[in-house]
């Protein structure tokens, strides 16, 4: 399991300069923006324009911070206004984005479609949640959690890659004394396994 802190990772500006992205994850290791699998991301929305296309890959962003954007385009009308609700899109799509006021900060998932898919759930837990699959990723986004006995507080989360879970359960639980708890839980199943 590999942990991180969201301010610990390093930011790069985007090739438009219209703002940055931390990538948490890129599967497998080492592989670049044409050739991975999944890839999981945050990025600061910091100016209006045109969203990079991605041939073949199923997108899902969810707003973090700031009032949101507007995506709009091929069939697409959709205000990202509202924090911790998942978006699904085709990366392929031509999409512009507005922003709604100011900057924001978006979490990206992106799941190459001929390789597998991913699943987006955010999880507010008040006891013990098991977390399925081989594959997955858990950024916690209030409160304190705790994941199969490591502490995690708001910003900080680890993620897995072809990893069982011992005893056929990874366990998320919500800190001691904390009743807000709240966390974005990844799951990517490769094509084998996403029927």
């Amino acid at each position: 399991m590999h942990g991180f802190t969201l301010d610990g990772l390093p930011a790069t500006l985007w090739k438009n300069g219209g703002g940055t992205t931390r990538q948490v994850l890129s599967w497998p290791p080492g592989a670049g923006l044409d050739d991975f699998a999944w890839r999981v991301s945050v990025a600061q929305i910091a100016s209006d324009g045109p969203f990079s296309r991605f041939e073949g890959v199923d997108r899902q962003i969810m707003l973090l911070q700031g009032a949101g954007v507007r995506l709009t385009g091929e069939g697409v009308d959709h205000r990202l206004d509202t924090p911790w609700r998942p978006f699904a899109f085709a990366g392929e799509l031509a999409l512009q984005c507005a922003r709604l006021g100011g900057d924001s900060i978006d979490f990206n998932v992106m799941a190459r479609r001929a390789l597998g898919r991913a699943r987006v759930s955010v999880l507010r837990p008040t006891a013990p949640v098991a977390l399925d699959g081989d594959f997955g990723l858990l950024l916690v986004l209030h409160g304190a959690c705790r994941l199969q006995g490591r502490s995690l507080a708001a910003g900080q989360g680890a993620w897995w890659a072809g990893m069982p879970a011992a005893g056929g359960a990874r366990r998320l639980e919500p800190g001691p004394a904390d009743t807000g708890a709240a966390a974005v839980f990844v799951r990517w199943l490769p094509r084998a396994d996403s029927a």
